[in-house]
């Protein structure tokens, strides 16, 4: 089966200069128009026979757009949200940096920040999520999945079998796509972070 990962297009919260994560902001006039170029691309190029997606507004609308131009079904999976920064979530980034300063030398990965995850909980959820998929929607030849950049990031460790301490970050622009080809002896990865369909 081929895994198709798309990140969300440009939020409300890219330009307010806020912590995202668990926060739910909609996509901008400009994120819309990354998700309708994509979705144009995907129907083309690389049509799935289903699309997963997290709950939050930004993914939603995103796999929303995506569907209108594929008619496939969609399904929202919570464990495909971004990770839970706690009380993080849509804070100004200065004022968390003078609220909740991380210790020195970083915060642990075990430690989470305050009502959030950490970071070992989160890398965890990715893995629980990617086994999911490839046995839950094994019958599908192609599954988009509509995500979020730390979510992503984590979720291609797990298809990499990278170690958990592993210190690798996998960058997803607006409406990047990564497309992975999951067999029973390897993965092939055909494509990462392309975003061809942005450069009309």
């Amino acid at each position: 089966m081929e895994l198709l990962i798309i990140r969300h297009g440009q939020s409300e919260a890219d330009l307010l200069e806020v912590h995202e994560g668990r926060a739910d902001f909609p996509l901008t006039e400009l994120g819309e128009q990354q998700a309708r170029l994509m979705a144009q691309y995907v129907e083309a190029n690389v049509r799935p026979d289903i699309i997963l997606t997290s709950p939050l507004k930004r993914a939603e609308k995103t796999a929303n757009l995506l569907q209108e131009a594929i008619d496939c079904k969609l399904i929202e999976i919570d464990d495909l949200r971004e990770f839970n920064n706690g009380v993080l979530a849509g804070m100004a980034r200065k004022e968390a940096a003078i609220k909740y300063p991380l210790p020195d030398g970083g915060r642990p990965i075990h430690v989470p920040i305050q009502d959030g995850e950490s970071e070992l909980d989160f890398r965890f959820r990715a893995e629980k999520i990617f086994n999911k998929i490839i046995l839950d929607y094994k019958q599908h030849n192609r599954v988009a999945i509509v995500s979020h950049g730390g979510l992503i990031s984590n979720f291609l460790k797990a298809v990499l079998n990278l170690p958990n301490n592993n210190k690798t970050i996998f960058a997803t622009g607006d409406t990047g796509m990564h497309l992975i080809d999951i067999r029973e002896d390897c993965s092939i990865i055909k494509f990462l972070n392309k975003q061809d369909h942005l450069m009309k």
